[in-house]
């Protein structure tokens, strides 16, 4: 079963992705901030990390660049999810290590075809 890292603090946004993802099979696990989200990929070790942007502690360009730093973690794709929706902002999060962009709202069919053409390439 493929293990999701939620990264969010809006709980009704990680309550509804969660949910969601969990009827499709997946195990979700969440970080409320980027600080977490470092912390849980390195002792839960994700399948892929779904990562807001605009987080409390650490930022999502921060917490990314240090999980693509560090080689316990720089193989596990992270996936930006944002509301900001311009190409700088997509720019920003590839720049920052992030595998592929998703906007907010999630159109969950594309997001599950995101995460499995990441996995399964």
């Amino acid at each position: 079963m493929t293990k999701v890292l939620i990264v969010e603090d809006n709980e009704m946004n990680l309550d509804m992705l969660s949910r969601r993802l969990s009827r499709k099979g997946f195990t979700v696990i969440s970080a409320r901030d980027g600080e977490a989200a470092v912390r849980t990929c390195r002792e839960a070790v994700p399948d892929v990390v779904l990562m807001d942007m605009s987080l409390p502690v650490m930022d999502g360009w921060t917490a990314t660049r240090a999980l693509k730093g560090d080689p316990a973690t720089e193989g596990i794709p992270v996936i930006a999810l944002t509301a900001h929706a311009m190409e700088a902002d997509r720019e920003k999060a590839l720049a920052a290590g992030c595998d592929a962009f998703a906007t907010k709202p999630i159109d969950l069919p594309d997001l599950l075809a995101t995460i499995d053409s990441l996995l399964s390439g």
